[in-house]
Order: structure tokens, then sequence, then C-alpha cells
């Protein structure tokens, strides 16, 4: 398994706490930055964690902010990217689950450590349940080839 890590300075600290936590389990991690406290732009990392992601060069990637929601937002502007803001054990697992979530966003200002490290756990132990889910996953899909169609007749 190889995870994809980013984060913004305000999710700095927790970034290299899941980072050092990942590689405890052996797992191969690439960290995306950022590297300091120095104040930098979210979408400047959770577009190279989404573009990781959504190319294969990675199976799941990790993105952290203050909140999550940025990260968030910002990853799943990158088609095929099923970025899941998680707050909980619940929706860690629920999100791979049912959602087949390839990408998991955390807030370091609203998630203390230890939850944040269960999270990461049951992320990226959890498997898509497929059956039912199969058609909505590909529902999100077709959503984000339809956009992608249009954009495209428009700048024509």
């Amino acid at each position: 398994m190889r995870v994809v890590l980013g984060a913004d300075h305000g999710g700095f600290r927790l970034k290299e706490i899941v980072k050092g936590y990942i590689r405890l389990r052996d797992i191969e991690v690439e960290d995306c930055g950022t590297h300091g406290l120095e104040s930098v732009d979210y979408p400047d990392f959770a577009y190279p964690v989404a573009g990781a992601v959504a190319d294969g060069r990675a199976d799941f990637g990790i993105l952290v902010c203050t909140t999550g929601n940025g990260m968030a937002m910002a990853a799943n502007k990158v088609p095929g990217i099923r970025a899941a803001l998680c707050m909980n054990v619940y929706m860690a697992r629920m999100s791979r689950l049912h959602n087949d979530a390839n990408i998991l966003a955390l807030g370091e200002g609203v998630t203390d450590d230890e939850l944040a490290l269960e999270m990461v756990d049951i992320f990226l132990s959890t498997e898509f349940e497929q059956g039912r889910h199969v058609a909505r996953v590909k529902k999100i899909d077709k959503m984000e080839k339809i956009e992608k169609t249009e954009k495209t007749e428009k700048t024509e």
C-alpha cells in the first residue's frame, strides 16, 4: 500500500504524527508537504495529493488543515477523487464501506491526535463493500464526466 500525505500550516503538526504512525505500520508514505509552520495555501498541497491518487501513484491520500474542509473541497475538484472529511470513526469507516473514498481529510484544530490515528487505521483497513454501493459511486463518476464535457463545450 502507498499513501500520500499533504497539509497546510494548520495541519502540519498532525500530518507529521500521521506520517510517523503510518511508517510504523510499514506502509510506504510520500509527503507532499508542507514541511513547516509558515503560512501556505491548502490547495497547493491538496492538488498534488489528489493527483497522485487519481493517477494511481498512490492507493490513498490523507490531507490535513485546520478543519479539513478546505482540503476536502480542493481535492474533490480532481476527477476520480472522493475525499471524505471525517470527524469520527463511524464516518471514516462508512466513507470507505459505502463511498469508496480514496482520500481522508482531517482537521487538526477539531480532532485530537488519538482519534485522528484511529480514523487513519479504520480508513486504510476498511474495504469498499461493493454491492449496491457500486452503482452509487458510478453515478458520481458519471457526473464528473458530464461536468467535464459541459466545460469543454463551453470553451470551444
